[in-house]
């Protein structure tokens, strides 16, 4: 129930209907499908050695991405393999360990501290524990961490040890992102993912023991077989391991794009009302506990980091989703990888085997890119400033982008009229301002400001739907 602290986000029925279109999740704009191929070592060279000289004190964050699995999740949009071949995996650090050798010897790395470390998957626990302080040593032998970095890691709890935990905490990691997704029995068996409450709550508990600073769990609506009941369920065991953070994300189907999601049953997936009724009925859950509601999916307690970087618009949005290091160059390692060297971004080879010949040929292992032109960087950061902190200032972006805001984005302010009428933005004469309403579908707000989607083809889908 709405009160005057929480105003009401819900959209009627056939309002969302009309809204329920394919939609970026806008991690990045431009998105990910406008990349070109044809990068390859010699514009990833160019590209960091560019940053290197631009950004010479700019700090950094490092992402690591780690693919292997023990089993197959059916709901999985990540690039992973599963597999139990040890010499697969000694491989593939070592093609890692190569390439963070070669990125640091080009960037002045001594005078760019390290903010930010994040490694996901894939399942970075199918790491032993020895192979765990073998990567994080060959990170931070190259790399300068700062002063009370945020170190982090994505763990499957039905897979993660207490001796991994330990180990993880006596290199330094301080926050963990346990997936769940729902604790349902026959939600998880659609999906191929047993995990148990009890054996979730154990690991939280004994990362707590650790003094692990930050715990997150990532839940998922529109998931095979989810019921409001058994969605309550699950509510109600999150509240009692009382997290840090949640994310909560909208399950994308897109078995055009993961042929392993074929495996899902189309019929078992919920119905967009039942879908919105679980996502409210969560914000609810999450709002009511006084937990901050930030960007389109995420939650945090107020003394978290994150809800203080939303409440001083310092909030920054990426391929490792929500973050509180808005001034660094994401500098990525290991197959599928994106750096956003904020001029440009580069993706490393998609396929773990092209990645391995690359990296063991000597070569970057950089396949796709894009150089972002003045008008890309001035429309992501309205994107940004939408998606973070659900308002843009005018005058704020007119001053440095150079531009006069109404004329240069006239088109946009057209498009966004009608969402204007049905609440879920409000224009101003200095300000766009999201709605608690709009908050439900700010994917649909910011695409008033994307250009690439008036050049798709309308009949190849490329995106998730946005409710």
């Amino acid at each position: 129930m709405s009160t005057p602290e929480q105003p009401t986000f819900r959209v009627p029925a056939e309002m969302l209907a009309r809204y329920d279109v394919s939609g970026p999740r806008y991690t990045s704009y431009p998105t990910a499908p406008e990349w070109k191929d044809g990068f390859g070592e010699a514009e990833g060279r160019a590209i960091a050695l560019t940053n290197g000289i631009r950004h010479g004190n700019r700090p950094l964050s490092l992402y690591v991405h780690l693919p292997f699995c023990q089993k197959l999740c059916y709901f999985c949009g990540c690039n992973m393999l599963v597999t139990r071949d040890d010499e697969l995996v000694e491989r593939y650090l070592k093609a890692v360990e190569w390439e963070i050798e070669q990125i640091a010897s080009v960037l002045d790395v001594g005078r760019r501290p390290v903010m930010q470390i994040h490694w996901g998957g894939g399942t970075p626990t199918h790491l032993s524990s020895p192979q765990l302080r073998r990567l994080f040593e060959a990170l931070t032998r190259r790399f300068k961490l700062a002063d009370g970095a945020e170190i982090s890691l994505e763990v499957h709890p039905a897979v993660t040890t207490f001796e991994q935990l330990a180990t993880l905490r006596e290199l330094g990691f301080n926050r963990l992102s346990l997936g769940i997704q729902d604790f349902d029995a026959e939600v998880q068996a659609a999906v191929n993912r047993p995990q148990t409450f009890e054996v979730t709550r154990d690991l939280i508990l004994e990362a707590r023991r650790l003094g692990f600073e930050s715990i997150n769990v990532d839940l998922m609506y529109g998931l095979p077989k989810q019921t409001l009941a058994g969605f309550e369920d699950t509510l109600a065991k999150v509240r009692a391991l009382a997290p840090d953070r949640i994310a909560l994300f909208n399950y994308a189907y897109v078995p055009w794009l993961k042929k392993h999601m074929s495996l899902i049953q189309e019929a078992d997936l919920p119905a967009p009302e039942l879908k919105v009724a679980l996502f409210e009925r969560a914000v609810d859950d999450f709002t009511s506990q006084g937990m901050t509601w930030i960007g389109m999916d995420h939650f945090a307690r107020p003394d978290n980091e994150l809800a203080r970087a939303h409440a001083d618009r310092t909030l920054r949005r990426n391929f490792m989703g929500y973050t509180t290091c808005r001034d660094t160059d994401l500098v990525a390692f290991g197959v599928s990888s994106i750096s956003d060297w904020d001029e440009a971004y580069t993706q490393n080879d998609r396929d773990l085997m092209g990645y391995l010949e690359a990296v063991e040929a000597g070569t970057w292992p950089v396949k796709r890119g894009l150089k972002l032109s003045s008008e890309d960087k001035l429309r992501r950061d309205v994107i940004n400033r939408l998606i973070c902190h659900g308002v843009v200032e005018k005058e704020a972006i007119e001053a440095e982008h150079w531009i006069p805001f109404d004329e240069h984005f006239a088109g946009a302010l057209e498009q966004l009229a009608p969402l204007a009428e049905d609440g879920l933005v409000i224009l101003e004469e200095g300000h766009i301002r999201v709605t608690p309403r709009g908050q439900v579908l700010l994917r649909n707000v910011c695409m008033a400001f994307d250009t690439y989607l008036d050049r798709q083809d309308s009949d190849a889908p490329r995106f998730s739907r946005t409710v």
